[in-house]
């Protein structure tokens, strides 16, 4: 594990949002994704502190920021990215969102596009389809009536991995273990904030002002946001590169970690194609 440089918390008007430091080097912010805070880029971690000053907040309402019950938008967490970067110091950051995380990303590069370097979106696209905000809204729906949480777990994992996961033996228990063990779990009505604003947020109509340049990273194998739409979602950037990561689902820095940190950093540091 990377060695933590500091772990605190910034006081916004309506949250707590806590944060922690890795690394050194240029600034890279972090935005996790759906039901995920700051401990969700695992073996990703070193190898980015590595080159960058990584910069990891949990979102408002999970993890370790506070309260639980925070209200949650695509934009509101955008705000808090720029409060946070500010907080810091910093006149310009790189942004790597994942997933939700990604239309944070978005978010952030149009409403404060002096404070955004490069943009890296993984497994993302610039909205909910109809499927996935169908999806996620019984997905929660379930969880509210009581659902069994090890049943639960599994039917949401068999979305986020390949089928290869699922062939390796005790894979998809220990997943669903570290889930059920996990000691800053996130609570049902934050999960409902989630997956509500996603299902509110809709940023295609102000892709041309996304003028960063962009790394659109797809797992081969995604179910959420497939090759063929992170294609579509790519070739409507104004200035953006499509890289898809074989061997890899929706979590693609969990399946594929090594290559998801060598196209991020080959990206960053302006080096693609020169391997």
């Amino acid at each position: 594990m990377a060695m933590l440089a500091l772990a605190a918390m910034l006081t916004l008007s309506d949250v707590e949002l806590y944060y922690e430091v890795y690394g050194d080097g240029p600034p890279l912010l972090l935005i996790a994704g759906m039901a995920s805070d700051s401990q969700s880029w695992g073996s990703s971690l070193p190898a980015l502190a590595e080159h960058f000053t990584v910069i990891c907040p949990d979102n408002r309402g999970v993890g370790r920021s506070k309260p639980a019950d925070a209200p949650v938008s695509i934009e509101k967490m955008a705000d808090d990215c720029a409060a946070l970067v500010r907080s810091l110091g910093y006149e310009k950051v790189h942004v790597l969102g994942h997933s939700m995380g990604g239309f944070v990303a978005q978010k952030m590069a149009v409403r404060f596009p002096e404070l955004v370097d490069r943009l890296v979106l993984a497994g993302s696209g610039s909205k909910f389809s109809a499927r996935n905000a169908a999806l996620f809204s019984d997905a929660v729906e379930t969880l509210e009536r009581g659902a069994d949480p090890v049943l639960w777990f599994r039917n949401f994992f068999y979305w986020l991995f390949t089928p290869a996961f699922f062939e390796q033996p005790g894979m998809l228990d220990a997943a669903v273990n570290y889930a059920l063990t996990y000691p800053w779990p996130q609570e049902t009505v934050s999960f409902r904030n989630q997956v509500e604003a996603a299902r509110a947020f809709d940023v295609t109509a102000d892709l041309p002002k996304i003028t960063a340049p962009t790394l659109v990273l797809a797992g081969a194998e995604d179910l959420l946001f497939t090759p063929g739409e992170s294609r579509e979602f790519a070739a409507r950037l104004p200035n953006a590169a499509l890289e898809v990561i074989e061997g890899a689902a929706h979590s693609i820095h969990m399946e594929q970690g090594s290559e998801f940190v060598r196209a991020t950093i080959e990206f960053l540091t302006n080096q693609r194609g020169r391997r």
